[in-house]
C-alpha cells in the first residue's frame, strides 16, 4: 500500500513513474539479470522475445507441449509455426532428446529453428544444463519461459536468466502478483532497450508523435509496478509458504499406492508454485485422477487436472510433435491441488484426508 499510495500522492498512474524504475532494477537484483522490462503481462513478454529474435511468417519455433497455452500463442501472433517438444519424467518439462530430434531434423532441412521455449512447469527447474548445451550446439536462441518460476533455482541461480531472454509473470495466480503483468530479462541491452521502446507503440524521437514501425501497449503501469515491489519484497516466504506445502503433501501421500510427484533435480529448486501429483489407476486400487478431483469437488476443495499438452489442443491439431507419450500421461494421470500461500495446517489436513480416504481406508497421518 505504501507504494501504490506514492504513486497516486506523486500522481504517476500512467505506465511510467518511478515505481516502474524501482521494480525493474529490483527484480534485476533478485534474479541477477542485467536488464529487465516491465510488461502488462508474461505473455507479452513472450511476444517481445519472438519479435527481438525476428520470428515471422513460416518461421520454426520448437515449444515445450506441456505448458499453458501462453506459452504458444505468440508463435502464431508471428504467422510462425509451432513444433511441440514431449517432456521428460523427471521434471516434466522439454524433453532434451526430443529436443534435439526435432533441432536435427529441421536443420538436415535447411530450415534451422529460430527459437526454443522451454517452460519451469508449476516451478520446477528444466534441465537446463542439456537444453543450453543443445542450443548452443544448433546455435539456435532459447527463450525461458519462467512464468511460473520466480523463486527457483538451478546450481544456485535464479531462474530467468538463463536463456538469450526469460519471461516472468506476474498475473494474479502467480508465487507474487502485480494484479496482472510480467517482465522480460535479458544480460543483453539492446534486447530490453528495443523491448522497452516497442511496448510503448514505438514512438519515435520526435516532438510531435512519430511512428516508423508498429508497436504495442505492453507497459506495466506504475501502480502495478508498486504492487509488485511490495509482493517482492516477502518472495522468500511465499516461497517458503508453497514448499511447506508440498512437503505437508508428499510427507503424508508418498505412500498411498500408485501417487507420486514432480521431483528436483540435484541441482534444482522448485518454488512449488503449485503441488502436483499423478495418479496411477492400475496401483491406487482403480482410483483414478478424475474420480478424486470429483471427490474434492464434493468437499469444496478445488482442485484441477494439470496441462492439457499442446499438441492435443484443438487450435493446434495441425501442428508437428517430437517425442513420446509422456506429457499425455501426465495429462491423463495427473493433478493439481490447493497450493496457495495461506493454506492453514488444517486445509492441508482435509486435503490429505479426503485423498486418502478415496484410495486407501486405513491411513494414518504423520
Amino acid at each position: 500500500m505504501k507504494y501504490i499510495q506514492e504513486a497516486f500522492d506523486t500522481n504517476w498512474i500512467a505506465p511510467v513513474g518511478p515505481n516502474i524504475d524501482a521494480f525493474e532494477h529490483e527484480i534485476g537484483t533478485y534474479t541477477t539479470c542485467k536488464q529487465v522490462a516491465a510488461l502488462s503481462s508474461g505473455t507479452a513478454a513472450l511476444h517481445l522475445a519472438l519479435i527481438l529474435l525476428d520470428v515471422n511468417r513460416d518461421d520454426i519455433v520448437l515449444c515445450q507441449s506441456f505448458t499453458f497455452s501462453a506459452s504458444a500463442n505468440p508463435i502464431i501472433y508471428q504467422n510462425a509455426t509451432p513444433v511441440f517438444i514431449d517432456s521428460e519424467e523427471s521434471t516434466w518439462n522439454i524433453c532434451p532428446n526430443a529436443l534435439e530430434e526435432a533441432l536435427k531434423y529441421y536443420c538436415q532441412k535447411g530450415k534451422k529453428p529460430k527459437a526454443v521455449i522451454g517452460v519451469h512447469a508449476y516451478g520446477m527447474p528444466c534441465r537446463l544444463e542439456e537444453i543450453l548445451y543443445l542450443c548452443q550446439k544448433y546455435d539456435v536462441p532459447f527463450i525461458e519461459d519462467a512464468a511460473e518460476a520466480l523463486g527457483s533455482t538451478y546450481k544456485g541461480i535464479k531462474l530467468g536468466s538463463f536463456g538469450d531472454m526469460g519471461i516472468l509473470s506476474f498475473n494474479g495466480n502467480k508465487i507474487i502478483t502485480t494484479s496482472g503483468g510480467g517482465a522480460l530479462l535479458s544480460n543483453q541491452e539492446t534486447f530490453i532497450s528495443r523491448a522497452k521502446f516497442l511496448a510503448t507503440q514505438a514512438r519515435d524521437e520526435a516532438s510531435h508523435y512519430e511512428h516508423s514501425q508498429i508497436g504495442y501497449n505492453y507497459r506495466m503501469s506504475n501502480v502495478c509496478a508498486g504492487i509488485g515491489r511490495g509482493q517482492l519484497e516477502v518472495i522468500e516466504e511465499r516461497v517458503s509458504q508453497r514448499r511447506t506445502n508440498f512437503e505437508f503433501y508428499k510427507q503424508n501421500l508418498q505412500d498411498l499406492p500408485g501417487l507420486s510427484f514432480q521431483n528436483e533435480l540435484p541441482e534444482s529448486f522448485s518454488n512449488r508454485w503449485l503441488t502436483t501429483i499423478l495418479i496411477n489407476p492400475e496401483i491406487a486400487n482403480g482410483i483414478d485422477r478424475e474420480y478424486i478431483r470429483l471427490k474434492l469437488a464434493e468437499e469444496n476443495i478445488e482442485s484441477r487436472p494439470v496441462w492439457k499438452p499442446m499438441h492435443l489442443q484443438p487450435v493446434f491439431k495441425d501442428a508437428l510433435y517430437f517425442g513420446g507419450m509422456v506429457s499425455e500421461e501426465f495429462f491423463r494421470n495427473g493433478l493439481c491441488l490447493p497450493s496457495g500461500s495461506d493454506l492453514t495446517h488444517n486445509d492441508l489436513i482435509r486435503v490429505c484426508q479426503n485423498i486418502q480416504f478415496c484410495i486407501e481406508k486405513n491411513y494414518k497421518f504423520i
